[in-house]
């Protein structure tokens, strides 16, 4: 039997690229928790995917049932009309972008059950609302990581 979880999650970034920062809500029965980090230099599609990779990380048990909630059409279509199968059977050639992060996200995604909605972003969602706000305040954070697999201009760094 497996649990229910529900995932929020946006990603944000002043600038394309700049500073970046995603803001996620995870939801389980009574249980809510958020997360949030900021990045110096990086994408708005590289901080929505970061974002849902933050969530899955997040979650302590394998083989959960879970809904992604994301305003990214980029991250939904990917995975619901598969255009992520299509870029890992072919290597993701034609420079197809954020390898790093596919390929972090399809490890992840192995282990539990996943259906991604998209919201329409900045409207009366207020959990996305909340991603939103938690995204943009860790854009403009002070205490940012570097995106190194954005940096560094491999971003097969982790694959």
């Amino acid at each position: 039997m497996s649990n229910m979880v529900t995932i929020y999650t946006d990603g944000s970034s002043r600038g394309n690229p700049g500073p970046g920062g995603y803001g996620v809500i995870l939801m389980s029965g009574t249980h809510r928790k958020e997360l949030s980090q900021g990045y110096k230099f990086t994408t708005n599609n590289r901080m929505e995917l970061m974002a849902v990779i933050a969530g899955l990380e997040a979650l302590k048990k394998d083989q959960q049932t879970v809904t992604i909630y994301s305003d990214s059409q980029y991250v939904v279509k990917a995975v619901e009309e598969g255009w992520l199968r299509k870029w890992i059977a072919t290597n993701f050639k034609g420079g197809k972008k954020n390898k790093d992060l596919w390929m972090k996200y399809h490890r992840l995604s192995q282990h539990h059950s996943i259906k991604f909605i998209w919201v329409k972003g900045h409207a009366e969602n207020p959990y996305n609302n909340r991603c939103d706000e938690l995204a943009t305040a860790a854009a403009d954070g002070k205490h940012l990581l570097t995106d190194s697999g954005y940096e560094s201009g491999k971003e097969d760094l982790f694959s």
